[in-house]
């Protein structure tokens, strides 16, 4: 980075040994081909960062505690715009992201960016915003020198400059306040992803390393959105791996981005797992050990793929095999749980694509249980009964388990004192994972005990039924 002569208006690199790694990383992966640019990674951690930057305010303040900012007592509505920020290499691609809160549907934040652009400024474009589209106009994507595509900058000549502005409102002055932490920028050269080295890709072996989490597939969490929702399912999927409880139906209904009618916008989904307490970013990998040193850091990776697998598809990175092969947790089929696919075929989904990605960690790791990483399990997944979800529940939940190859399944359901009451699944089913809702409308409200049996494997949960 370029050194400036004034701490406050530096640009403030995430500080934790974690990110630490992934900001060094990237700028070791810049130079591919001489005339490319490297991958550049900005980022303003915390509050007072942010605060640091500030050039103009209206109506916003730091919090107390410098951790966040936030709108002023009394006031309404309100913004900031940040000091330009300078990269140190030009670039033509940006992802931008953020982390904070809003409390409920009636107050929230709008993020815009400018670019330099003939001697002065591109209009203010709007990159996203959190919670509803509560704002009177979505604001500006384009200019002559480039767009917004939804959630990516593509710039059509190399920049160097931009700025930050930050828009918050409320409906009420006594109505809590939204609340901005962190806010990154990640840019990047087009030449880079299209000069890759994939033989070099292909020998990357990374050493085996294995994330479990509880599998969820897109399409179970709800029929008529199901096969639109493969990017908050694999974020469920990844707050889950770190113990962390979250209904993936509201999850992604919480993702839905009114505005462009899309679940899967990618710095609203980094957004929407800050509320669960993780600390995310929207990033990108250029080889598989980058990648495999932020699982071994403790970090998860929900990656955006494309041809020749998907048109477009989010899956999360589950690790690596013994042979460095990649595993992913595909949430876009049943028997997708530590799934195989061809190492060069999802290379080139992933990387062809930029090797786009949602980076999280915990936010603060004292508070939150980090799912370590494991040794891979053998495959196929041994038989398993997950807890059912939700729990406690109001007539509804769903029950999901897996089997390592086609059996006969009984699901039976039993009182406190042990006494079997009625099965509530049964059938031969393949390999794979599965799921049902049990409809408990007519049971009285209680404590249950659910178990499931199968080639000799037995297991018991406990559901507990509120109306």
């Amino acid at each position: 980075m370029r050194k400036v002569s004034n701490p406050k208006s530096r640009i403030f690199i995430a500080i934790k040994t974690r990110w630490l790694f992934y900001f060094l990383a990237v700028f070791s992966v810049g130079f591919l081909e001489a005339e490319n640019f490297p991958d550049q990674f900005y980022v303003l951690q915390g509050g007072d960062s942010i605060w640091a930057k500030v050039e103009s305010n209206s109506g916003l303040e730091l919090s107390a505690d410098g951790k966040h900012i936030q709108l002023q007592d009394g006031i309404n509505q309100g913004y900031v715009i940040l000091q330009p920020f300078q990269a140190q290499y030009p670039f033509n691609r940006g992802l931008p992201s953020w982390n904070g809160t809003a409390a409920d549907q009636d107050n929230g934040f709008l993020i815009q960016i400018r670019f330099s652009y003939q001697n002065s400024w591109s209009p203010w474009l709007t990159a996203g915003y959190w919670k509803e589209d509560n704002w009177i106009s979505y604001g500006q994507t384009s200019y002559d020198g480039g767009k917004i595509d939804i959630d990516y900058v593509k710039l059509n000549d190399y920049q160097e400059r931009w700025q930050f502005r930050i828009n918050m409102k409320r409906a009420s002055a006594d109505a809590p306040s939204p609340t901005i932490h962190k806010l990154s920028f990640f840019v990047s050269d087009t030449r880079t992803t299209k000069s890759m080295d994939y033989s070099k890709i292909l020998n990357d072996d990374p050493d085996e390393i294995f994330i479990p989490t509880t599998f969820i597939c897109q399409y179970d969490v709800d029929d008529n959105i199901g096969g639109s929702i493969c990017s908050p399912t694999s974020v469920s999927m990844i707050l889950l791996s770190y113990g962390i409880d979250v209904d993936p139906l509201q999850f992604a209904q919480d993702t839905y981005d009114s505005h462009f009618d899309i679940f899967g916008i990618w710095p609203r989904v980094v957004q929407n797992a800050s509320e669960y307490g993780l600390d995310g970013a929207v990033t990108r990998y250029r080889n598989w050990s980058q990648a495999r040193q932020v699982l071994a850091n403790g970090g998860r990776i929900a990656m955006s793929v494309g041809p020749p697998l998907f048109s477009g598809h989010l899956m999360m990175l589950a690790g690596f095999d013994k042979n460095g092969d990649p595993l992913v947790h595909n949430p876009g089929s049943h028997n997708g749980y530590a799934y195989h696919f061809d190492k060069g075929d999802l290379s080139h989904s992933w990387f062809d694509k930029g090797g786009i990605a949602y980076t999280f960690y915990p936010a603060d790791s004292q508070t939150v249980a980090i799912g370590e990483p494991q040794a891979l399990p053998s495959i196929p997944v041994q038989f398993h009964l997950f807890q059912n979800y939700p729990n406690p529940f109001n007539t509804d939940t769903r029950i999901r388990f897996l089997i390592p190859y086609s059996a006969l399944v009984r699901i039976g359901l039993f009182d406190m004192n042990g006494r079997f009451l009625q099965t509530i699944f049964e059938g031969q089913v393949d390999a794979g994972s599965h799921s049902f809702i049990w409809h408990a409308s007519h049971m009285p409200t209680g404590t249950y005990f659910i178990r499931m049996r199968a080639k000799g494997y037995q297991q018991v949960i406990k559901a507990v039924l509120l109306k």
